[in-house]
């Protein structure tokens, strides 16, 4: 049966998957002591399909970057389940750092990133609330809008 997180999940029509697997030398999370640190996750789907292609500001709408970013948070709860089974084992949310393809004039990188920060709220009421770095880059990986890295508190 799932979890008390994962019950809220699934009232918000967010199920977790497999996550993906590493494309280059890293490793998807790593934990040291109570602290986990899960590598940056692109706007993927669960199908390997970017969820927002581009630079917000050049074609990709601020719209549409909230929900990349949103993916990518899903993203990384499903990494964070595979760390450890159970997402009610998370204490805190500690950090988000987010990534925007940005065009170099693009300003609101803070709304896109509330994608990733509103559903940790949702998912961990005040435990969800966080630090967070949002920056604008000329590029990412396979020209996805977002990337969102986190450190997460656990039990």
């Amino acid at each position: 049966m799932a979890g008390t997180v994962e019950q809220k999940l699934a009232t918000l029509g967010v199920t977790l998957h497999e996550p993906s697997s590493p494309v280059a030398n890293y490793v998807g999370f790593v934990r040291t002591g109570n602290l986990l640190f899960v590598s940056g996750q692109v706007c993927v789907s669960p199908e390997g399909q970017l969820l927002a292609k581009g630079k917000l500001g050049a074609g990709v709408s601020i719209e549409q970057g909230h929900a990349a970013a949103r993916g990518c948070a899903i993203n990384l709860l499903s990494q964070v389940k595979a760390a450890l089974g159970d997402l009610d084992k998370v204490a805190r949310v500690v950090r988000l750092g987010g990534f925007v393809n940005s065009a170099p004039d693009f300003v609101d990188g803070p709304k896109v990133l509330n994608g990733a920060s509103d559903l940790m709220v949702a998912a961990f009421g005040d435990k969800g609330r966080h630090a967070r770095t949002t920056v604008g880059v000329a590029s990412l990986p396979a020209d996805a809008a977002v990337e969102v890295e986190a450190v997460f508190e656990v039990a």
